[in-house]
């Protein structure tokens, strides 16, 4: 059992993440990443670095395992199975205990389905877990306003935004599941989709148009609704 140490300014030393960053190759990607607004695929890292994309790979998912970095898949709404892209992972406070613990549960459960399956389950149960978080919402407010108030509650840092065609973007700034993300991005994207559709659907909105585009901003992960900006729907 290694002793934690502490640098010259007394701060714990994260020995997994100070070996992730034990070659100058891993620190080059970390520092390519860092700088690329939207972040970067594999194919951009190797672009940049001329590494063989195998190479490349280890060392993006060697970053992920330390969380020094997220991935997830992000198509720019093209379709199709999209590459992952990888950005740097945010240090802000994670959800709170019993969701983080509820959506562990869920992994651990979807880690034994197909990958079709486990999307699907996930969609399914983030959005029962949707409408029940939003039906302890405070009642008569507008749909948009409760998807703000539940996703601000479980710690996703909410901004509503307003597109140039007149509809609505919720931008997700935090990532609260983040260490959940990096071990099952496809299951714990698709629960987040699920919630959101939920929440819209307890609050008497369309649900079905909500999608979640991973990375979809250069500061965060985009909901992007059907509803038009102007939406004065009652709950």
């Amino acid at each position: 059992m290694e002793t934690p140490r502490t640098g010259p300014t007394g701060e714990t030393i994260d020995l997994h993440r100070h070996r992730a960053l034990g070659t100058a190759s891993r620190a080059s990607i970390l520092e390519i990443v860092r700088t690329a607004g939207a972040g970067a695929t594999i194919a951009d890292v190797v672009e940049r670095t001329g590494l063989h994309p195998s190479t490349a790979r280890a060392h993006l998912d060697r970053l992920v395992d330390a969380g020094l970095l997220a991935k997830a898949r992000a198509s720019g709404g093209q379709p199709g199975r999209p590459a992952w892209r990888y950005r740097a992972a945010t240090t802000e406070a994670p959800a709170p205990a019993p969701y983080r613990a509820l959506a562990a549960a869920l992994l651990d459960h979807l880690s034994r389905r197909d990958h079709g399956d486990a999307r699907a389950e996930a969609t399914r149960a983030g959005h029962q877990w949707g409408r029940h978080l939003a039906a302890a919402t405070p009642p008569g407010g507008k749909p948009v306003d409760t998807l703000l108030d539940v996703l601000r509650g479980l710690g996703f840092n909410p901004r509503r935004h307003e597109t140039a065609d007149g509809t609505i973007e919720v931008r997700l700034h935090t990532c609260p599941f983040l260490e959940l993300v990096n071990r099952n991005p496809d299951a714990i994207c698709a629960l987040h989709v699920g919630v959101v559709r939920g929440v819209l659907d307890q609050a008497g909105a369309p649900p079905a148009g909500a999608v979640l585009e991973p990375f979809g901003a250069p500061d965060a992960c985009v909901v992007r609704l059907t509803l038009p900006a102007t939406a004065d729907v009652p709950a």
